[in-house]
C-alpha cells in the first residue's frame, strides 16, 4: 500500500515542478490579495484536477476517442490560448487596489472569480488532459482503476498537488510582506505578460506543431 502511495506522491511532485501558468496565477494572486485568494485560485485547481480524474475514470473509451481526434489539441489549445491572453491582458492592464490590501468584503465578492480563473487554467489546458489520460490510462493497465491501490495512488498525486501548492501560496504569503507596492505593480505586469506568452505559444503548438 505505501509502494502506491509513494508512486502516487512521485508523480504529483512532478507536476508540481512544472513551470506553467498555474504558477504564475496561484502566486501572483496569493501576493496581491492574501492566503484567502490564494486558495480561492488552488481550490479551482484542485477541483479541476478531480474533475478530470473522476470523468476519465467513468468515461475512458469515450476520452481516449475524444484525444484521438484531429481537432481535440487545436479546439482546447486555442480555447486555452484566449484564457491565458484574456487573463493576462486584464492582470497586465489593472492595478491592485491601494496598497494590495483588500477589504474582507472584497475578496469575498470576488472569491468565484478567483476559483473560475484556476479552474479554467487548468481545465483548458491540453497538456492536463492527456497528463491526466495518460496516467490513468497507463495505471489501468497494470491494476483496477476501483481498487483500493489505485485510490491509494489517486489520492497521493492529489495530495501532493494540494500540499506543493499550499507551500506556494504560504510563501507568497510570507514574501508580500517584504514588497512595496511599486513592486507589487511590477510583479503583476510579469505574471500578465507571462500568461499572455503562455496563450500564445499554446496556441501556437497546436496549430503548427
Amino acid at each position: 500500500m505505501l509502494m502506491y502511495l509513494w508512486n502516487g506522491i512521485l508523480v504529483g511532485l512532478a507536476l508540481a515542478i512544472l513551470v506553467g501558468p498555474i504558477l504564475f496565477s496561484l502566486v501572483q494572486r496569493s501576493i496581491e490579495q492574501g492566503v484567502y485568494a490564494g486558495f480561492c485560485v488552488g481550490l479551482g485547481i484542485w477541483f479541476s484536477d478531480l474533475f478530470f480524474i473522476v470523468s476519465i475514470i467513468a468515461g475512458m473509451a469515450h476520452v481516449n476517442r475524444l484525444i484521438e481526434s484531429p481537432l481535440f489539441k487545436p479546439v482546447l489549445g486555442i480555447l486555452g490560448g484566449f484564457v491565458l491572453i484574456a487573463i493576462g491582458v486584464g492582470m497586465f492592464v489593472s492595478k491592485p487596489s491601494g496598497s494590495f490590501e483588500m477589504s474582507g468584503l472584497r475578496i469575498i465578492s470576488s472569491k468565484w472569480k478567483l476559483w473560475l480563473e484556476g479552474f479554467l487554467i487548468n481545465t483548458i489546458n491540453p497538456f492536463t488532459v492527456v497528463f491526466w489520460t495518460s496516467v490513468i490510462t497507463s495505471w489501468g493497465i497494470e491494476e483496477s482503476l476501483f481498487s483500493k491501490n489505485s485510490y491509494v495512488f489517486f489520492s497521493g498525486i492529489l495530495g501532493t498537488i494540494v500540499f506543493t501548492d499550499t507551500l506556494k501560496i504560504l510563501l507568497a504569503k510570507k514574501v508580500r510582506h517584504y514588497l512595496k507596492p511599486v513592486q507589487v505593480f511590477r510583479m503583476r505586469k510579469i505574471s500578465g505578460l507571462a500568461l499572455f506568452v503562455f496563450g500564445v505559444v499554446m496556441m501556437i503548438r497546436v496549430l503548427f506543431f
